[in-house]
């Protein structure tokens, strides 16, 4: 127990101490992340061979970022991804793997062990560029889109590389590999082989049962996605209690995570189809913003376990040849992502930021690596080294993106024109609350083709809202992280009609204090709670049931016989006057005011109405009224 402390502290610590000084030199959090596994690991000796387990554990967070992924691409969007996904996603790896296989044949490798070779370094980093993009804020981009696409097909084509790479097995490494079983025959007992054979439901299969298997695991996230997912998150959802929400969504991952990793699949590539899946869900937000630290922590994690797991013993004592590799890995994935760039006619920019940042070997490798070592692929002594150099090349991936930073983008507007910012005025719009103020508001919103993202925190509200065909999505909108998901930080409006008053008035100050540029606009219950809104910075806040008291007080003088543009008038003139005195009493309101202070603002109420009594017996007494509308019928006995 104190040794697992005293390793977690050292791995906070590092993390807690390296990344925001990186953050400051402006080199990116991964790089912070990997240079604290390097003072931990190799500098100061502090964690030693538990680095691979907490690795294998750490891979969690690709998992879970794979997941926030397919949370953000619903299927349509997906679809439109297709001439990327399979185009640009298909020509890299296939023409990566040949030109690094050819050079691998160049330098006197086996063509068996060229191609495998080729094949584990056609792939790059899903975690680092993913989250290197995400920080710098240059996914929506043509070159950030492109890599995503990319990337996805990557973890896609990751399900054939394992079928394939046995193929390659070499004879000899498989001879020396049956004389080691044959002189270490303890290390081949029923207890290994049974244990194994748990680790897996494919294990042992024909190759025809093993197609049906993972056909079958593919379709359970499918369709348990679709038809069970919904409900049992709706049911906890109802139990209104947070951590047991944040446990379910936890265990749907670790689940999916799971069950690809029984039938020898991507469990990454499972957690993105199950996001997908779930991309439309009216939980989708709350979903995000409950994954999202834990990915965070993890990923972080991964990338301080990477840099404690560089061997510097083999880098340092063969440094010229490791280094010679990565570059060459680098430079010749380069030139092919370079060439795709221009093949799919990505602007200047866009296609540096492109081939930068997929130019490195990626932290499946290892596995893919590892996966061979076990099958004859590689000899033990090669796959050491080469995983050096898949460590060494995620290692510069921040220093390729901050090329980009430092010469390539601030040079943008004299390389290529900058195309003009589409104007939205139907700009993003989010609801906090859809109860029955919420509703009126979002019907007339949708109605004049405005987008809005409506939030609110009963399940039973939401599952309304659905059976009338309005998107709206669980979440409690005063979470800060559900905000961000939700697209805050790109709001023009916020509407604050959650029927919590307290709440109401600490989501304004938040919002007005965090995203000062996004007006909100608020719903108060009276008076009092609409001077807190505006003390709170509300841009605009309306009492609930003012304009509707207004509306039927207007009606029964109508009905009482009063000419309707008199009616009229003299509403207009309430509305006016009771306005004003809101300004006027504001002045002197407090929330928590003293007993002077009181008494002032209880006189200026009461000359308020006063004034108001004066006004109204002005109005009604003004005869000329009933000629300034002659189109306006009087009702049936109305007053001359």
């Amino acid at each position: 127990m104190d040794g697992m402390l005293f390793q977690l502290f050292v791995y906070l610590c590092a993390a807690v101490i390296a990344v925001p000084i990186a953050k400051r030199l402006g080199l990116g959090s991964v790089l912070g992340y990997l240079i604290a596994g390097i003072v931990i690991g190799p500098a100061l000796g502090l964690v030693g061979s538990e680095t691979s387990e907490i690795q294998h554990f750490a891979e969690l967070g690709v998992v879970m970022m794979l997941f926030l992924i397919g949370l953000e691409l619903d299927p349509s969007t997906l679809w439109a991804m297709r001439t990327r996904l399979l185009g640009m996603g298909g020509l890299q790896v296939t023409l990566s793997a040949a030109l690094i296989a050819l050079a691998a044949l160049t330098l006197g490798a086996d063509w068996r062990l060229a191609l495998a070779v080729g094949l584990i370094f056609s792939l790059s980093s899903t975690a680092i560029v993913m989250q290197t993009l995400t920080e710098k804020g240059l996914t929506s981009t043509q070159g950030g889109r492109s890599s995503f696409s990319v990337l996805l097909f990557q973890d896609i084509a990751l399900v054939p590389l394992l079928a394939v790479l046995p193929l390659l097995a070499s004879p000899e490494l498989m001879l020396i590999d049956a004389e080691a079983l044959v002189h270490a025959p303890e290390a081949t007992d029923a207890d290994t082989l049974v244990h194994a054979a748990e680790l897996s439901l494919v294990a042992g299969l024909p190759g025809w049962a093993h197609g049906l298997v993972v056909l079958g695991a593919i379709a359970s996230v499918l369709l348990g996605g679709h038809f069970l997912s919904r409900p049992l998150l709706r049911f906890v959802a109802e139990s209104r209690l947070r951590e047991i929400f944040t446990a379910a969504v936890l265990l749907l991952v670790v689940a999916i995570a799971l069950l690809m990793t029984l039938v020898d699949l991507s469990p990454a590539l499972g957690t993105f189809i199950a996001g997908v899946i779930l991309a439309n869900s009216e939980f989708r937000h709350e979903l995000e913003s409950d994954i999202e630290p834990f990915k965070g922590l993890l990923l972080g994690l991964f990338f301080i376990t990477v840099g404690a797991g560089i061997d510097f013993e083999i880098l340092f004592g063969d440094f010229t040849t490791v280094l010679g590799l990565t570059i060459g890995v680098i430079f010749l994935k380069g030139c092919i992502l370079f060439g795709l760039a221009r093949l799919f006619r990505l602007k200047t920019t866009d296609r540096w930021l492109f081939t930068l940042g997929l130019a490195q070997a990626g932290e499946f490798g290892f596995v893919l690596l590892n996966f061979s070592l076990s099958n004859s692929v590689i000899a033990a002594a090669d796959a050491k080294l080469l995983s050096l150099v898949v460590a060494l090349s995620m290692l510069l991936t921040p220093a390729l993106f901050v090329i980009y930073d430092r010469l390539i983008q601030p040079h943008r507007s004299g390389v290529e024109p900058t195309d003009a910012d589409e104007i939205d005025e139907q700009g993003p719009v989010i609801i906090a609350g859809i109860g029955r103020f919420g509703q009126i508001v979002n019907r007339l919103l949708i109605a004049s083709g405005i987008r809005t993202v409506v939030l609110d925190h009963e399940a039973a509200q939401i599952e309304t809202q659905h059976r009338f065909g309005i998107k709206s999505f669980f979440g409690d909108a005063t979470r800060p992280d559900l905000l961000r998901a939700a697209g805050i930080e790109e709001a023009q409006l916020l509407i604050v009609a959650i029927d919590d008053r307290d709440r109401a008035v600490q989501l304004v100050e938040y919002v007005k204090r965090r995203y000062p540029s996004v007006k909100v606009l608020a719903r108060a219950f009276d008076v009092n709670h609409l001077y807190l809104l505006r003390k709170a910075g509300a841009d605009v806040a309306l009492r609930e049931v003012f304009d509707a008291s207004l509306r039927l007080g207007a009606e029964a003088l109508k009905q009482l016989g009063m000419h309707p543009f008199k009616v009229e008038k003299m509403a207009r003139a309430f509305r006016r006057h009771d306005e004003a005195g809101l300004d006027q009493l504001y002045e002197l309101w407090d929330e928590h005011p003293d007993v002077a202070k009181n008494r002032a603002l209880l006189a200026r109420a009461r000359e308020h109405r006063e004034t108001l009594a004066a006004l109204m017996e002005t109005d009604r007494l003004q005869l000329h009224d009933r000629t300034e509308r002659g189109w306006t019928p009087p009702p049936k006995g109305a007053q001359e």
